[in-house]
This record gives structure tokens, C-alpha cells and sequence, in this order.
């Protein structure tokens, strides 16, 4: 099994971090107007709203984060470690692609859903089979379906007008968490193999 590059612990570990930090940080800017229980964290990176720059840069801080961890998680599926890159090409794209502070935008929210999708299938396309393979390259599909189902939550919110928000910000923050959590798995296994990382 091919080793995983100790950084990758690094870029898959600060994706969570940027993310979290950049909602908490541009609705602290913006202040009362925004309601993050029924507003999405897109709306922060609006143009024209003070904290639409720091909501901006962790998205494309987010999609570096991505693409560094693809590009170091040997270990996975080659197609799963493809879909994880396009995840974070989505989260460039939607730095690039604001929403609008206030209706919807198609452009928006079609790169936006590509990017939920491919987070949602990346751990099932990124599964292998076999003795030495790390625990969370084997329990893929339970993450999947976590994911899809925290997705599935976010779109009944979205269309009821509910807590789109806390919905969001749940399925995104374990989308972000993942990663990480398979490179652990990954330099775990490393480690007990006696395999340079």
C-alpha cells in the first residue's frame, strides 16, 4: 500500500479549520442583518458585504486544501482522489461565483451542488478492498452516506425556507473533516506497517 506524505495531514487538516474559521470570522463583519441559522455561508461571501473577502479567501483556502490532500492520499482509489480535487476545484469556483446577497443565482448554486455531489461520492469512489488497506478507505460507503444524507437535509431546508444555515454548515463541515480523518487513518497504517511516509 503506497504511503500517504506527512503534509497531507497538514492540508487536509487546516481544510475544516479555514472553512470554520472563515463563516465565524465574515459573520462577525457582517454583523446582525446575516442570521447564520437560516442563512447560507455563500451569502457571507457576497460582493458588497464587509466580510465577503475572508468568507471568499476560505473558499479558495478550502479548495487548495483539497487539491493538496488528492494529490497526496496515494493510498485511495485514483477516482476517488479525482472527485476529492473536484470538490476542490467547486469551492475555487464558488470564491470566483458569489451568490448574490439576497435571491438565488443558477450559475452559483449549480457549482455549489456539483461540489456537495462530488464531496458526497468521493470516499465511496475512493474505497479499496484488501487486508492492509486503512480502516477509512474500508468504511467509506457509511461516510457517503452521512454526507448524502446531511445534502439531502440541506435541500428540505433550502426549499422549506428552514435552518438552511445550521444544515450547511453541518454537512460542509464533515465534507471538510473527512479528509483528514482518512489521512490520519492512512499515516496510521503507515506507521504500524513500518512503510516511509
Amino acid at each position: 500500500m503506497r504511503s500517504v506524505p506527512t503534509w497531507a495531514l497538514v492540508s487536509s487538516g487546516c481544510a475544516p479549520v479555514v472553512l470554520i474559521m472563515g463563516w465565524l470570522v465574515a459573520a462577525s463583519l457582517q454583523g446582525s442583518p446575516y442570521d447564520p441559522a437560516a442563512q447560507t455561508i455563500s451569502v457571507l461571501a457576497a460582493p458588497g458585504d464587509s466580510g465577503s473577502w475572508v468568507m471568499a479567501a476560505a473558499f479558495v483556502a478550502l479548495g487548495f486544501c483539497h487539491l493538496l490532500t488528492a494529490w497526496g492520499l496515494r493510498p485511495a482509489a485514483a477516482p476517488g482522489r479525482m472527485a476529492l480535487a473536484a470538490g476542490g476545484v467547486s469551492a475555487l469556483v464558488v470564491a470566483v461565483v458569489p451568490a448574490p446577497s439576497s435571491g438565488g443565482s443558477l450559475s452559483h448554486g449549480s457549482v455549489a451542488a456539483v461540489g456537495f455531489a462530488v464531496l458526497a461520492a468521493w470516499p465511496v469512489l475512493a474505497a479499496r478492498a484488501g487486508a492492509a488497506v486503512p480502516w477509512a478507505l474500508l468504511s467509506s460507503l457509511g461516510a457517503a452516506a452521512v454526507m448524502a444524507a446531511g445534502a439531502a437535509w440541506f435541500l428540505v431546508e433550502l426549499h422549506s425556507h428552514g435552518v438552511v444555515g445550521v444544515a450547511e454548515r453541518a454537512v460542509t463541515t464533515i465534507q471538510s473533516l473527512w479528509p483528514f480523518v482518512v489521512v490520519l487513518s492512512c499515516l496510521r497504517a503507515s506507521l504500524r506497517d513500518g512503510s516511509p511516509t
